[in-house]
């Protein structure tokens, strides 16, 4: 009942602030015109006075009564024509603000919203957040507010912060869980992420500060080394840049799903590695490629990634195949591919988990879009 007295006040008092400008001009327009005879009525008595003291002949007197009366005469005459018109609009208008508008906005309401859904105050919604990320957010914001050195509280809402584009939030974050648990490759690869976001998308001199960190605890972090690759290609250094990529590339598994990627950036900085192919070709493979035209091998490896599709269209509990899948997709130009293989991938292992995670995130990095698939 409360919700509907509340749109009902706030009905009227958007109605009033529409209609009062349209009401304000028709009397503005009226007292002008009342106005403007009110001149003219006491020119006539001038003139009047004028001619009794001599100041003008009786001739001028005549001329100018008689066009001063002209114009009283084209006001005066003119006031019923000209203000039922604006009257008869301002009653249109009314009409349409009072009922129209109001009943076009509760249709709308009927139709997309939720009006048998009973009200739920805050507190509940916190105690019982479901899938709402914002309520999660907001919860654990609480927590951490009421408990600002939990710093498992930090690292979970960190990279929440991330995934919401709340970069800086993300950034104040994954600095307090590192303060207080400690520096871990996981938390400092965060970190550096969130502050390549802050600088659209460089490695900046503090962000590869962090990556070395990151590197000095995990000496075979691939996420690390190939932003630290990546550094050296935005500071305009290709033979180190492709050097760091290379090495990446002969270290990783053959079927590591940064592999197509780092491929790709090979060649970017003058190598001629090809894209990984899924599926783990045979050396046979690999030495049939080589003898094949550049359309012909490409022709190839479109026929394994749709083999990968197939199978995981069979089987998509293959967290590490929708990975290879969707950075293929994305070697090979098809986007729309790429999107498809990111929604069947999210379907199997929802954001929610840590797998639906990298999923997003891997969207965001190959530049997909990832907006309705967050729930």
């Amino acid at each position: 009942m409360l919700f509907w007295i509340l749109v009902a006040v706030l009905t009227a008092t958007v109605a009033v602030i529409l209609l009062y400008p349209l009401l304000r001009g028709a009397k503005a327009e009226q007292d002008s015109r009342v106005g403007e005879a009110a001149v003219y009525r006491d020119q006539l008595r001038e003139l009047d006075r004028d001619l009794a003291g001599g100041l003008i002949t009786p001739e001028e007197a005549d001329y100018a009564r008689a066009e001063v009366g002209r114009r009283l005469i084209a006001v005066s005459a003119g006031e019923p024509e000209t203000t039922q018109k604006p009257i008869r609009y301002h009653r249109v208008t009314e009409v349409l603000v009072l009922l129209i508008l109001p009943v076009l906005g509760l249709c709308l309401y009927l139709t997309t919203g939720r009006p048998d859904l009973p009200s739920q105050p805050l507190q509940a919604r916190l105690e019982n957040p479901g899938d709402d990320v914002a309520v999660l957010i907001a919860k654990a914001e609480r927590h951490l507010a009421e408990n600002p050195d939990d710093g498992k509280g930090w690292d979970v809402l960190a990279p929440i912060y991330f995934r919401t584009m709340r970069v800086a939030d993300a950034e104040l974050a994954y600095r307090n869980a590192i303060r207080l648990l400690g520096p871990s490759p996981i938390r400092l690869d965060g970190l550096a992420e969130t502050l390549m976001a802050v600088s659209e998308g460089v490695v900046t001199e503090e962000a590869r500060q962090v990556l070395v960190q990151s590197l000095s605890l995990e000496a075979n972090n691939p996420r690390a080394r190939f932003y630290i690759a990546l550094s050296m290609e935005q500071a305009g250094q290709a033979d180190e840049a492709r050097r760091a990529f290379e090495a990446l590339a002969q270290q990783s598994p053959a079927d590591a799903p940064w592999l197509p990627l780092v491929n790709e950036h090979i060649a970017k900085n003058g190598g001629a590695a090809q894209p990984a192919v899924p599926g783990g070709p045979t050396s046979e493979d690999v030495a049939a490629a080589e003898n094949m035209s550049a359309g012909d091998r490409q022709q190839m490896i479109r026929g394994m990634v749709e083999s990968l599709d197939a199978k995981l269209r069979e089987d998509p509990n293959n967290f590490e195949g929708w990975m290879r899948l969707i950075r293929s997709y994305a070697v090979l130009k098809d986007k729309a591919g790429a999107a498809d293989a990111l929604k069947r991938g999210l379907a199997a292992f929802p954001p929610p988990g840590e797998q639906g995670r990298q999923l997003l995130a891997l969207a965001r990095e190959l530049g997909l879009a990832t907006e309705g698939m967050t729930q």
